[in-house]
């Protein structure tokens, strides 16, 4: 495939993408998505996603972040910034690196799970068969799919703040009580309601993303299973592209 062919076919597909995300948006806007079978679809993933790994997601990230906040305070002290360290540890690991982990993790564990799915769905005729039975497959399949993604990386976002909160104190005060008062000050000042509007957005276009891509990624599979490794594929770099400029935008808005 030439240059221009490919960089054709890649901005096609981010095209797809954008018009299958417009259309998912609408199908959640109307009445008959909001089914007992949707609902049921919609809690299996969010089983799936967030509360089936929720005990080893949990000691990943208390290790991680026991080793990355030790590192940040550790040099913030030997460069004579010791009492900005702990406000460091809450801007660039609990505001930054933890949201991108946690959508970088469900997509690795969910993204290509149901990019994989759908491309299926495409190969075998299901989807087909469901327009010729006159179902709508975004209300039936797609929009369960994508809220469950986006409540599963928030929900799981929050647990790991939370996590490492609890690790930065431990690591900065110990168990001493004593220092609480200055932490809860430092957590007033960092976590005021422009942070928290702009985390609460973040993860949700981080989930909301984690899902729409995929999706429209298995829907660029056709009846030939060969095209179907390809789609996820496809699908998934872009994924991880539109992860960082989501997060690359985040820190232009808060520090540019």
């Amino acid at each position: 495939m030439s240059t221009p062919q490919a960089a054709f076919t890649w901005f096609r597909a981010w095209g797809r993408a954008a018009l299958f995300g417009a259309a998912a948006a609408a199908a959640a806007l109307s009445l008959s998505a909001y089914t007992a079978r949707t609902r049921t679809l919609a809690m299996r993933q969010i089983y799936f996603n967030a509360w089936h790994v929720l005990p080893g997601f949990t000691v990943f990230m208390t290790l991680l972040s026991w080793v990355v906040i030790q590192i940040t305070i550790s040099l913030a002290r030997d460069y004579g910034l010791a009492q900005f360290a702990l406000e460091l540890v809450f801007r660039a690991v609990v505001l930054e690196l933890i949201p991108l982990l946690t959508a970088f993790y469900v997509a690795l564990r969910s993204g290509a799970a149901i990019a994989t799915e759908v491309a299926m769905m495409r190969v075998s005729g299901e989807l087909d068969e469901l327009l010729t039975a006159h179902i709508d497959p975004y209300e039936r399949e797609f929009v369960p799919r994508i809220a469950a993604t986006a409540v599963s990386v928030f929900a799981l976002t929050i647990v790991s703040c939370t996590v490492v909160m609890f690790v930065a104190y431990l690591v900065t005060y110990g168990a001493n009580p004593s220092g609480f008062a200055e932490f809860s000050r430092t957590v007033a000042r960092v976590f005021g309601p422009y942070a928290l509007t702009g985390l609460v957005i973040k993860c949700l276009a981080f989930g909301t993303v984690v899902a729409v891509i995929p999706i429209a990624a298995g829907l660029d599979a056709t009846r030939e299973p060969q095209s179907a490794p390809d789609a996820v594929m496809g699908g998934m770099v872009r994924l991880f592209v539109t992860l960082a400029l989501i997060e690359l935008l985040s820190l232009a808005a808060k520090y540019v």
